[in-house]
């Protein structure tokens, strides 16, 4: 059986072809030096021999497992420090594996809960998975967010117990509305001396107090045991993450607040440590 024509050389075009790259990218591989130019035939274009081919064969191996041209380079030239390099590469190859499961498993997560909530850590979000769906709020699930932020998805699945009661107790979130539209109502047309700013803390601790005690009843804190459990199977998937301090956050984080309403934040957090000194602690917030 004869053979096809086998050619000595072949112009750019068919090289570029057979080792599935494109002949501007050759034209660089010349000009950096990773690849010595052929001798050019009578229609003064270049011609590839086999060890040419051989050669680029072997630079597109190399460049598709992510080595770079530099280093490519480097290698073939037999220069120390590769052996370094390939091991940073190396690295790099199992963060972005790592970073690309973190991303696989969270479409996963958001596929299967159906909802944002699915895009919050695997902890927090199997806290909340028995509730019904109208029973989160778009801003429960946005306090949530920002709570995992700053304090990590142990800090938020904690948090979360506070929703699995408003859910539960609509007694208590209707008392969460109302306060809610009482502090939305603390603007810039308010002073932050006005009597009503203390009256409303007040209130604000004591629904507080009522959360934490509607927790304790419904065996929600026994869990904490499991979860730090869990936090530990998930550790990996924050790593890398950059974490603050609620104080940094404060600053970074920005709410709009009218003095009045700082006001009244301050009050909050100074009555529910009050409440903690004498022994009765919310542990909501």
């Amino acid at each position: 059986m004869p053979l096809p024509a086998i050619p000595r050389r072949v112009k750019i075009g068919d090289a570029a072809a057979f080792a599935g790259t494109t002949p501007r990218a050759i034209r660089h591989y010349h000009a950096i030096g990773l690849l010595a130019e052929p001798e050019r035939g009578s229609d003064d274009r270049r011609h590839y021999g086999y060890d040419d081919m051989i050669r680029l064969l072997w630079i597109r191996k190399m460049a598709d497992a992510g080595i770079s041209l530099d280093e490519i380079r480097a290698g073939f030239e037999g220069a120390t420090g590769i052996e370094q390099s390939l091991a940073r590469l190396e690295e790099s190859l199992v963060s972005k594996a790592a970073a690309i499961e973190a991303q696989r498993a969270a479409v996963h997560r958001l596929r299967e809960v159906g909802s944002p909530l699915g895009l919050l850590s695997p902890l927090v979000s199997g806290r909340l998975h028995d509730l019904m769906p109208e029973a989160l709020r778009p801003a429960d699930l946005d306090t949530l967010l920002v709570t995992e932020r700053i304090f990590g998805s142990l800090g938020a699945a904690v948090q979360a117990n506070r929703f699995i009661v408003l859910a539960t107790h609509p007694e208590l979130r209707a008392e969460e509305d109302r306060l809610a539209e009482a502090e939305a109502a603390l603007d810039d047309t308010m002073s932050p001396d006005d009597p009503r700013i203390e009256d409303l803390a007040a209130q604000r601790c004591a629904h507080e107090t009522a959360l934490g005690a509607a927790i304790d009843r419904s065996g929600l804190d026994e869990a904490l045991d499991g979860l730090l459990d869990q936090e530990d199977e998930h550790a990996g998937e924050e790593e890398g993450e950059a974490r603050m301090s609620a104080m940094e956050a404060i600053g970074k984080m920005p709410y709009d607040f009218s003095p009045a309403r700082v006001r009244y934040e301050e009050r909050v957090i100074e009555l529910l440590h009050s409440a903690d000194q004498e022994g009765d602690t919310p542990r909501t917030c």
